[in-house]
């Protein structure tokens, strides 16, 4: 439950070309979305019971309406609206930041967010604070995958990361029996600029 004024919250749902998303923003930035539902009402509850303390308001989301639809187009926004990470844990803060940092159309390891964020052995911590991502699409998690190369958590189920990857042309060096894995070495092409 969010510890946020019921009054401060505004949510909306909208159709894309892949289903129903829902949002859910504070007065400091967007708290929530969902990843696209069959219906305006499987949206609504995936905003995990937030909706019914917020205030209806789809002129909050002008700007992120939008590049959420864009996305779900195929095409590459750049995702710069305020978040509301209030709620979150430090490390979590910072799990999500590293992982806004994958470009799109490319995937990383866990190990590479572990090493980003100065943990290294936070391997497994990494993915658990990914599976409480409260922002798919705008804190890509479907981007990062084993040090295999092979898909696994997503909390949207594997098939949807496939998917994204897939939207994203992220898929062309996988294959394995379910027909993806990345090519060798192509989860960790980033240089660190700090």
């Amino acid at each position: 439950m969010l510890n946020t004024m019921a009054s401060d919250l505004r949510y909306t749902v909208f159709n894309t070309s892949q289903g129903w998303m829902g949002c859910l923003s504070s007065t400091v930035g967007l708290l929530r979305t969902t990843l696209p539902q069959p219906s305006p009402q499987r949206a609504i509850e995936m905003l995990d019971g937030t909706a019914e303390q917020a205030i209806w308001s789809p002129d909050s989301f002008v700007d992120t309406i939008p590049l959420l639809t864009m996305y779900f187009n195929g095409k590459q926004p750049e995702f710069l609206c305020a978040l509301d990470f209030g709620q979150a844990t430090p490390f979590q803060r910072n799990v999500w930041e590293a992982t806004r940092l994958i470009p799109y159309g490319e995937t990383r390891s866990y190990g590479w967010v572990a090493n980003r964020i100065g943990k290294p052995a936070a391997v497994r911590a990494v993915g658990q604070a990914l599976g409480k991502n409260p922002l798919p699409i705008i804190v890509p998690c479907h981007r990062v995958i084993a040090s295999d190369g092979s898909l696994c958590g997503f909390s949207g189920g594997l098939e949807m990361k496939r998917n994204l990857l897939r939207l994203e042309g992220s898929t062309p060096g996988y294959q394995d029996t379910t027909g993806f894995r990345v090519k060798a070495g192509a989860h960790s092409t980033v240089k660190n600029s700090q």
